[in-house]
């Protein structure tokens, strides 16, 4: 009985070894395009700049869709991180301006 038992589990960690060696990720196909790649960095702060020009919806949002043009090559996470900075920028330059005509006011 005990020769079984161990022979079963010799087989099981043997099918075990080789289904994880046969289930390795294939590498990603090599791209031969002659278009120029555009640096990710400079394409995120295009859509951050591109998502802080969109004006603002009566209840204050910024609408996510449809995505500007400048944030279509991003993907998802990308595009959500870049609108959030966006927003983000936004708001600073808001609170800039805001601040400016408090001062200008106070100053009159």
């Amino acid at each position: 009985m005990r020769t079984r038992t161990a022979a079963a589990s010799i087989l099981l960690a043997a099918a075990l070894t080789a289904c994880s060696a046969e289930t390795s990720t294939p590498e990603p196909a090599a791209t031969t395009s002659a278009a120029p790649k555009v640096d990710k960095a400079t394409t995120v702060k295009a859509c951050v700049d591109a998502v802080a020009e969109l004006p603002a919806g009566p209840d204050g949002s910024v609408p996510s869709d449809p995505v500007p043009a400048e944030c279509t090559d991003l993907s998802d996470s990308e595009y959500l991180n870049a609108y959030m900075d966006g927003i983000n920028q936004s708001n600073r330059e808001g609170i800039a301006d805001l601040e400016q005509q408090i001062e200008d006011a106070t100053e009159q």
